[in-house]
């Protein structure tokens, strides 16, 4: 047996000697709970490339302020050689420390007992430090690396999972909840990960699926690896399950930290500000070369976010999937904002199913947290396509629409350059409930292109035209001239000024400090019915 193997009625429950020698058996006892299982399963795992739960807790918390909760939990559990093997923590450790000076709670699985498996014992701690965590207003971060349900413990295992599940569901939008992926997690397991805030994955060693490669050969007759069934950068780039996916455990929870730092301990707090360093008034003279006047040509919007944020610093989530649409949080300021932004070296920018589902998960976790949005829009439309509309980019469309309508925080909207058709509203327009709105002089703001709009209004006159090409290249000249020049928009006051691009970081934050005070109630209902 291991250093953790205790018999029952061993050494912590004597009932003789002084209180000196009793609690220098708590100190040996703490100790061995410390050490963890021995040698050869601790060799087991760093062959595997992974941490201990230890390390990986002390990479995680600031030093020295992690408290254990339930160190000497073991489970109860008979038959099947359970009896034999009853070690301290029953593979979880559990409790609370400070992330730059603030509370949060975790939880880890310990892949050296039982696999990291969730039996009776190992699931109410959870339970216990998830009901702390939602008491304490504080966020939740769950470092997993288990082997699903404790098989040997049967139905009680399953109705642990189920326990965390009702949790992570009633604290949703209460505090933050982030799953940390630093090992396989199949099945029922998967699922509170899907349920969370955000989703982290280190590559090589994290797997997560619901049935695995066995099973999918089996009914399928597909023989798949399993990075390539639920490996992070399949779950960072295709599925869009994973918002990290991070080269090794270091920067995986050094990254955690980071996005820790932009997020408020609850829903009742505004999330941390910090002492402006990056002038406000800072001009951006380098936009006003480093975006195209063309609106055909393409330019990767991220230079102009890092142009504008302070000290060109922000973290994007799901950098590797929908990639026409990028989303991250950063600071003006000081003060955190989320941004939504087109990205035209994408699809030209182009919103599809994907995009439109990961900018309103976005949007969604912004409001739920007090974190003031910033859009910034250069979109051609709804990228069109049969594969497109049968998949419903309608339905996965008006997801973000109804995000953007039922936020409450502060959202400034910024046109760069094309704003055409439906997505030009659903970019947090004037219309949908923006608090502002701002374009640059070369926005062009219209139900379409002017290619398109001068085929669609004049297709009989150019069709009878001698020169259709000449009518056709006048026709659009006109539209553009009567309906897509850059103050057309403002003169009807669908938007609030236009702006000079090195203006542009000046008056985001001159916006978001006025609107920094701004309640807006909503409608007494139990709660909407969003278009999931």
């Amino acid at each position: 047996m291991t250093a953790l193997d205790e018999r029952p009625g061993g050494p912590a429950g004597r009932a003789d000697g002084s209180m000196r020698e009793r609690d220098a058996e708590l100190a040996r006892l703490k100790a061995r709970v410390l050490e963890g299982p021995g040698d050869r399963e601790t060799g087991l795992q760093r062959r595997k490339g992974k941490l201990t739960v230890r390390e990986r807790i002390d990479l995680l918390f600031d030093k020295d302020s992690f408290t254990e909760v339930e160190p000497l939990r073991r489970h109860r559990a008979r038959g099947f050689g359970m009896e034999a093997k009853r070690p301290y923590s029953d593979g979880v450790v559990t409790g609370w420390g400070q992330v730059h000076g603030r509370t949060v709670f975790a939880y880890a699985h310990d892949f050296r007992m039982f696999g990291g498996a969730l039996g009776e014992a190992h699931a109410q701690k959870i339970h216990k430090l998830m009901d702390l965590a939602e008491a304490a207003g504080a966020p939740l971060v769950g470092l997993c690396d288990g082997a699903g349900a404790r098989i040997q413990e049967g139905v009680t295992a399953l109705a642990g999972y189920g326990g965390i599940f009702q949790r992570n569901a009633r604290m949703s939008g209460v505090v933050p909840q982030i799953s940390v992926i630093m090992g396989p997690c199949a099945g029922g397991a998967a699922y509170s990960p899907a349920l969370t805030d955000f989703t982290f994955m280190v590559r090589d060693i994290a797997q997560m699926f619901i049935t695995g490669p066995d099973v999918v050969e089996a009914v399928t007759g597909a023989s798949v690896t399993h990075a390539e069934l639920g490996g992070a950068d399949v779950h960072a780039g295709v599925s869009g399950v994973a918002a990290f996916a991070c080269d090794d455990e270091e920067e995986c929870l050094a990254t955690v930290r980071d996005l820790l730092a932009f997020l408020p301990s609850n829903n009742r707090e505004l999330p941390p500000e910090q002492l402006p360093e990056d002038p406000a008034d800072r001009r951006n003279d380098r936009l006003l070369d480093l975006v195209p006047a063309d609106p055909g040509r393409a330019y990767d919007m991220r230079d102009v976010i890092e142009e504008i944020v302070d000290h060109g610093d922000f973290l994007e989530v799901h950098a590797g999937w929908a990639t026409n649409v990028i989303c991250a949080f950063a600071r003006l300021g000081g003060r955190v904002a989320g941004v939504v932004a087109s990205q035209p070296a994408s699809f030209a920018g182009a919103l599809d199913i994907d995009a439109s589902a990961k900018a309103a998960r976005f949007v969604q976790t912004c409001d739920a947290f007090n974190i003031p949005l910033v859009t910034l829009v250069d979109v051609p439309g709804f990228l069109p396509g049969v594969e497109q509309e049968h998949g419903g980019i309608i339905r996965h469309g008006a997801k973000l629409l109804y995000a953007y309508c039922n936020a409450t925080v502060p959202r400034v909207q910024l046109i760069l350059r094309k704003a055409y058709g439906g997505a030009y509203i659903v970019m947090d327009s004037r219309s949908i409930g923006a608090d502002l709105s701002y374009a640059w002089p070369t926005n062009e703001i219209a139900v379409m292109g002017a290619e398109g709009a001068a085929n669609v209004i004049f297709r009989r006159e150019i069709a009878a035209a001698a020169d259709p090409q000449a009518v056709r290249a006048e026709r659009i000249a006109e539209y553009k001239r009567e309906l897509m020049h850059p103050y057309y928009a403002a003169e009807r006051g669908l938007v609030d000024d236009v702006v000079s691009p090195a203006d542009t970081r000046r008056t985001l934050i001159r916006s978001l400090e006025m609107l920094a005070s701004k309640h807006q109630p909503l409608p007494s209902r139990k709660h909407g019915n969003p278009p999931f």
